[in-house]
């Protein structure tokens, strides 16, 4: 489906997330170290530790703050202290809110480039989300090639040269925000399911090879998160109603 929106709105003081209803929040990572620090003190164990191993300052201060983001948001929504959730994560990587954590029902997920954020959050359904900073300086056609379907990569060498990188970069973000949802990681070859790519063409999923009814299940969307980035998200359903929030800064101030 094509991005309806041209704008991010600040976020209302009381969060309340809807059946058939999705909230895409995004956020920029570059954050101020006080406001970093905040962050840093919700973060698990687990999380403290994986921010430690980190060799770049940069990429050990987005990964506190992108972490950090999520727990203060799914803490809103439950008002739950974000210090106090628990999160399991399944064999890929995906995670979850543990049982124990809140007798609320909540799926999200979150992606980050270079400094920017996407979290997506529903209630029952399987979701998957995906950012990317549109870079000229790899080899994208290299990569179609190697991890796109024959059809996608056909249709993307076709595009004149100056959407190609864009065509890759939606190709790309659709397939993972897929991949995402379903919780299976690259156990399923990203060559196996075809997604349109085309700049200004709807997000779809086309087919899903040895499930040719699996794809109708699927809603597909694209996300414009800021210039220079690209964005998609996947939910399991259809008819889903989408508001997309803008997190910064002075949102602590109310309490965020």
């Amino acid at each position: 489906m094509k991005d309806p929106h041209t704008f991010w709105f600040t976020p209302p003081k009381k969060l309340i997330l809807k059946e058939k209803e999705v909230h895409v929040w995004r956020a920029d990572l570059n954050i101020n170290q006080q406001v970093l620090k905040k962050l840093q003190e919700n973060l698990g164990k687990d999380e403290r530790e994986r921010a430690d191993r980190f060799h770049f300052v940069e990429d050990k201060n987005h990964f506190i703050a992108a972490r950090g983001l999520l727990r203060l948001i799914v803490g809103i929504y439950l008002e739950t202290d974000p210090r106090w959730l628990v999160f399991h994560y399944n064999k890929h990587g995906k995670p979850r809110i543990a049982a124990d954590s809140s007798s609320e029902s909540m799926n999200f997920n979150l992606s980050h480039s270079h400094g920017f954020a996407l979290y997506a959050f529903t209630k029952k359904h399987d979701i998957g989300i995906d950012i990317e900073q549109i870079r000229s300086n790899i080899e994208f056609e290299k990569i179609a090639k190697r991890f796109f379907s024959k059809n996608e990569f056909e249709t993307l060498i076709s595009l004149p040269l100056e959407i190609r990188i864009k065509g890759f970069f939606n190709c790309w973000t659709r397939k993972e925000a897929y991949i995402k949802a379903i919780g299976e990681g690259l156990s399923i070859p990203l060559n196996q399911f075809d997604v349109t790519l085309l700049p200004g063409e709807t997000a779809k999923i086309l087919q899903i090879w040895g499930n040719p009814d699996e794809a109708a299940h699927w809603s597909l969307y694209e996300i414009s998160p800021t210039p220079g980035y690209v964005g998609a998200l996947a939910v399991k359903g259809h008819n889903f109603g989408i508001k997309y929030l803008n997190w910064n800064e002075t949102l602590l101030e109310l309490g965020y």
